[in-house]
């Protein structure tokens, strides 16, 4: 998986582009928890729960049915989060499911269960650029900077390159105020 930081990346970048019309702070926040949200699943490896079961890590909160269900809770919670059901659902359900797409793009692991409950198969991207990271202390040591380092390259600078020029083209449209 890469790090709790990098499943930020996609709400934070695309929030960006999109701007603060378009994504409220709180939509934003709440976007960032739903990235992020797919990993509490780690849990289980305290429940004695195995990491291939499909309620293991990686498995069930990394299906698309997962990041259906936030959504569907981001429309229910729409008027707080400052957004339109729709949006706020769809919003959500995306953030969500960046998640388990960034973790079939790392180098270990046994892929996510991106088609639960239809199968319990795991599932890889092709390409699997992003070094995997170590679970809990193991981050802080070589390997973790090596980690950051992968995520920095394959995860953070691309989507800072697709989201800044939407951004500075939103800023270029955005009319200044008046003084």
């Amino acid at each position: 998986m890469p790090t709790v930081i990098a499943h930020a990346a996609v709400p934070l970048a695309l929030g960006w582009a999109l701007g603060p019309r378009k994504v409220s702070g709180r939509l934003l926040a709440a976007g960032v928890l739903a990235a992020m949200l797919p990993d509490a699943d780690v849990v289980a490896f305290k429940l004695g729960i195995a990491y291939a079961d499909a309620f293991g890590h990686r498995g069930t909160s990394h299906s698309i049915v997962f990041a259906l269900a936030v959504g569907a809770l981001g429309a229910l919670a729409s008027h707080w989060l400052r957004a339109p059901p729709l949006w706020a659902a769809l919003w959500l359900a995306l953030c969500t499911l960046s998640h388990p797409l960034l973790d079939a793009c790392t180098n270990g692991g046994l892929g996510v269960a991106l088609l639960w409950p239809w199968s319990d198969a795991r599932w890889f991207a092709p390409w699997r650029p992003i070094a995997v990271s170590p679970i809990g202390a193991g981050f802080f040591s070589l390997r973790g900077l090596r980690v950051l380092w992968s995520e920095a390259l394959w995860v953070w600078l691309p989507l800072l390159a697709l989201a800044a020029p939407w951004a500075l083209l939103r800023a270029r449209r955005t009319p200044e105020p008046a003084r």
